[in-house]
């Protein structure tokens, strides 16, 4: 990664955050889900097939989720991933009902985001959060739709995470978390939490923190931090997909986040980070996975059995990030359907 320095963001402070330096002020130009519902009723079969085997369900939230730097049987890794299914159950009820399937799933959704709002108090751990995504997506497709007290609870929430966030981020150190993919994840979050409200302060925030990850994690050949330090392109679509959802956020405020590109040329688009994936994406080239990595988690990862931390690189590991990226480059859709021939129901649904 010539040139980079963990140095080359670590003055940035929560003041320069929060500040607008010049930006404009956008205002949101496409829905949340740019796919039409008519459209997206065409995938519904699909979708519902899942669903209806959870229609009964009721939702079970946890206070606390944790599964970071933790094996499957330890602590509480096994009941959080559970809990998780809440959150991608909620997201496609959101999804089925937003391309027509019946209040039925709109019930669903309030049943089982404001259980989520009322339970889970939030950690700041990203990688922890990083599938909160979802719960984002469901209050962004949904929040008109609930009562006036429901909004505001969920909005003075999602407010306070974020924030929470941007504040943390603004007393960083110059420790690897902080522009590794965990950082990757806090831009993706902070960003759909700010488009999500339509908060036009923190989207100037996740704006600064986006430009200022993509300078210091992408090198201007386009190699990601994540891949010296761990020596896996597991880790490289790791810390590109939260980006590029952060991008697909941006884009419903009028901006191209995608294509823009720091001083020294590093970038997120085709011509730089995801141009340097797509060889070993493609197939046309292969990587070892992990043998140099400088963190031991993923020698211990290894030894326990977990898929994808030894051999050779699977590039159907990369199909969903590819899938999303080609929300933002239709050139990728073939490797993308190559990949992984069914997109992500968000994709089918919702356009992103």
């Amino acid at each position: 990664m010539s040139g980079l320095s963990f140095r080359r963001v670590a003055t940035i402070g929560l003041a320069a955050s929060l500040c607008t330096c010049g930006f404009p002020k956008a205002r949101a130009e496409t829905p949340w889900c740019p796919v039409p519902p008519s459209p997206a009723a065409a995938a519904l079969p699909s979708i519902l097939h899942s669903l209806d085997a959870a229609r009964e369900r009721p939702p079970a939230p946890l206070s606390r989720l944790h599964t970071e730097g933790t094996l499957p049987h330890q602590g509480i890794y096994d009941e959080s991933i559970a809990a998780k299914r809440d959150l991608l159950l909620m997201r496609d009820a959101a999804l089925a009902w937003r391309a027509g399937a019946g209040n039925e799933w709109l019930d669903f959704v309030r049943r089982y985001l404001m259980a989520w709002v009322a339970t889970y108090r939030p950690s700041f751990n990203p990688i922890d959060e990083t599938g909160f995504d979802a719960l984002i997506d469901t209050y962004a497709i949904i929040g008109r739709s609930l009562p006036p007290d429901k909004r505001a609870r969920v909005r003075e929430y999602l407010h306070a995470w974020a924030t929470g966030y941007i504040e943390a981020i603004g007393h960083h150190n110059t420790q690897p978390t902080w522009t590794n993919n965990w950082q990757s994840h806090r831009v993706k979050l902070v960003t759909m939490m700010a488009v999500a409200l339509d908060d036009t302060l923190l989207f100037d925030a996740a704006r600064t923190l986006f430009r200022a990850q993509i300078a210091a994690n992408i090198a201007p050949d386009g190699e990601t931090l994540d891949f010296r330090e761990r020596d896996a392109l597991h880790y490289v679509v790791y810390d590109l997909q939260p980006m590029v959802q952060a991008a697909l956020a941006a884009r419903t405020r009028g901006e191209d986040w995608y294509r823009w590109t720091a001083d020294d040329g590093a970038s997120l688009a085709n011509a730089k980070a995801m141009a340097w994936l797509l060889p070993y994406a493609s197939g046309e080239k292969t990587h070892e996975e992990f043998v140099r990595s400088t963190v031991r988690f993923d020698a211990i990862r290894a030894q326990a059995g977990l898929k994808g931390y030894s051999g050779p690189f699977d590039p159907r590991g990369a199909g969903t990030l590819l899938w999303l990226a080609s929300e933002l480059d239709p050139s990728l859709h073939p490797l993308a359907e190559r990949l992984m021939p069914r997109p992500p129901p968000v994709v089918i649904l919702c356009g992103q």
